[in-house]
């Protein structure tokens, strides 16, 4: 039967005795009570093998920028505030499309898992394209979830790793270095080879289009070469390294 009320989700994450348990019994009951097209409840622990199991795929790519608090402001939100939020009170809808283009993440809402003052998890909903967007009640309900999976958190049922993380420090939950660029160059690098164009990274990064053209050019005579193409086929030699 599935779950028709937070009461219901509280008492099944109070009974679950490790993360396995805990996934398997609120998996459809979280999904099906926020009407969320997908929904994910992620330990910072888990990161690592995550990474691994993809690693030098384009989704590995993907996954290091949305969790990448430059560049996915409703995880910067999150991290800085510790309070659940959605694509809505960040950005505008033509700003977020620029950001996360897929139908399938048209909406998106987020929620923290904290111990010890530390932010140590997430849960995150989305929601597909023609779907209503999250609202105030999503959020608040949101916020009641996180508070339980906190104090299960707190109480012994998850050995987790507590990462803090600050947007003005421009951390990355899993950064890499890419020499001998700048780190503004290194998110260029990385927008222009999700497909953007220099008006976009430009949006996205808050800078003139002539100084994204202009950036361009330094990193293609820094890396020897002559295009896009063959910018991002260089850059992806690199390894990602591992969370700290």
């Amino acid at each position: 039967m599935m779950t028709k009320s937070l009461q219901s989700l509280f008492q099944l994450i109070a009974k679950a005795k490790d993360e396995q348990e805990l996934k398997s019994q609120i998996s459809a009951e979280v999904g099906e009570y926020f009407t969320a097209k997908r929904w994910r409840l992620l330990f910072f622990n888990q990161l690592p093998s995550i990474y691994a199991s993809f690693q030098k795929s384009n989704f590995q790519k993907a996954l290091q920028l949305g969790l990448s608090t430059k560049h996915n402001p409703v995880l910067s939100y999150l991290v800085e505030r510790h309070a659940p939020v959605h694509e809505g009170l960040v950005v505008s809808p033509k700003t977020w499309r620029l950001i996360c283009p897929r139908n399938d993440h048209w909406h998106v809402m987020a929620g923290p898992i904290v111990s010890n003052g530390q932010l140590v998890g997430i849960v995150a909903l989305t929601r597909e394209k023609g779907m209503p967007a999250f609202n105030t009640q999503n959020l608040a309900d949101l916020s009641a979830l996180c508070l339980h999976l906190s104090i299960w958190v707190a109480t012994g049922g998850s050995q987790t790793i507590s990462i803090s993380l600050k947007p003005s420090e421009q951390t990355r939950l899993n950064s890499f270095e890419i020499k001998p660029l700048t780190p503004r160059e290194v998110e260029i690098s990385e927008l222009v080879a999700r497909g953007f164009t220099n008006a976009e990274i430009g949006t996205v990064l808050g800078i003139q289009e002539n100084s994204v053209k202009q950036a361009l050019k330094r990193m293609f005579r820094k890396l020897e070469v002559s295009s896009r193409a063959e910018m991002v086929a260089k850059l992806s030699s690199f390894q990602f390294s591992n969370v700290n």
